[in-house]
């Protein structure tokens, strides 16, 4: 028998033990790769709890940190008190103009009170005077623009006493008596002018105030690296708070100064029925040819008339 007849049977039991060999091998590695998987899953696990945990330990005492330099007192004086140095002068400066505008309300209802009261006691005496020299022996000598309406007809009669004609003396007398409206309207007005200025401008200067409150909470926020709302609102508040004081201060000074422009408007009417009443007693004397005389009124020449009229008209103006 040949030789490679004789060896065929144990070549085919070597291939075969190889074979098995190699099944088990594959068996062997089916089998650990599941275990292996759930291995790096822990690890992974295990990785990210300790990081988190980590995580959660660095960031909760800065959290109690930012906690502890929050202000406890949110009240308006508290947040006063914690706020920016240009954010106090913007509540400062407008707490200022909520004073000057209280001020001059209070000023202003005490003045043009007083004046209608006379103007209207001195418009009931014109009107039941008969000529100019019953109305200078009622109001002519008394204080208040009424009377300055009446001495400076009384003295622009006796200084036009030697003209030949008296065409000329009602457009004289008017001019007089419509510097004198003036002079007490611009005199009567002084003051509001101011209340016209911080009622247009407090509501933008409280904004100036918000937004550079909000600016310093933002520049906050950023050194602290968070945005914790806990952290952002009490900047914000005080911020919010400069608009709030300057719409407190703008809002009362519109008011008072609608108000008082109206009553002076009033007063202002009252003078110039005062005005009308007195150039008809001017146009009555003149048609009855019964204009006073320079020494009609006891006391009170020309002279004395006229220097008191342009004494008036002065301090008027």
């Amino acid at each position: 028998m040949p030789t490679s007849f004789r060896h065929r049977p144990v070549l085919a039991a070597v291939l075969a033990g190889a074979g098995v060999l190699m099944a088990g091998a594959v068996q062997a590695q089916e089998a650990a790769a599941p275990a292996a998987v759930p291995g790096v899953a822990q690890g992974v696990a295990q990785g990210a709890a300790q990081g988190m945990s980590q995580g959660v330990a660095q960031g909760v005492p800065d959290a109690a940190a930012a906690l502890a330099s929050l202000p406890h007192d949110l009240s308006p004086w508290g947040m006063f008190v914690t706020a920016s140095p240009v954010v106090q002068a913007v509540m400062v400066g407008l707490a200022l103009a909520s004073v000057v505008t209280w001020t001059i309300a209070i000023a202003k209802t005490a003045e043009v009170t007083s004046a209608k009261r006379k103007a209207r006691a001195a418009l009931e005496m014109l009107e039941e005077a008969r000529s100019l020299s019953q109305a200078a022996e009622r109001v002519g000598f008394s204080q208040g623009t009424a009377g300055a309406l009446v001495r400076a007809v009384l003295a622009e009669t006796h200084m036009s006493a030697d003209a030949p004609s008296r065409d000329g003396l009602m457009d004289r007398a008017a001019s007089r008596l419509e510097r004198i409206e003036a002079a007490a309207g611009r005199r009567m007005a002084r003051g509001t002018g101011i209340l016209a200025t911080i009622g247009s401008t407090g509501p933008f200067i409280g904004l100036f105030g918000t937004v550079w409150g909000i600016m310093t909470s933002f520049i906050g926020i950023s050194k602290a690296q968070t945005t914790n709302l806990a952290v952002v609102a009490p900047g914000i508040a005080e911020a919010l708070l400069a608009t709030a004081i300057g719409l407190v201060a703008a809002i009362p000074a519109v008011v008072v100064y609608n108000a008082c422009s109206r009553a002076i408007g009033g007063h202002k009417a009252q003078l110039t029925d005062a005005s009308a009443a007195v150039l008809r007693l001017l146009s009555r004397d003149i048609d009855r040819h019964a204009l006073p005389r320079p020494h009609a009124v006891p006391g009170h020449g020309v002279q004395g008339h006229a220097a008191q009229a342009h004494g008036n008209s002065r301090a008027a103006e």
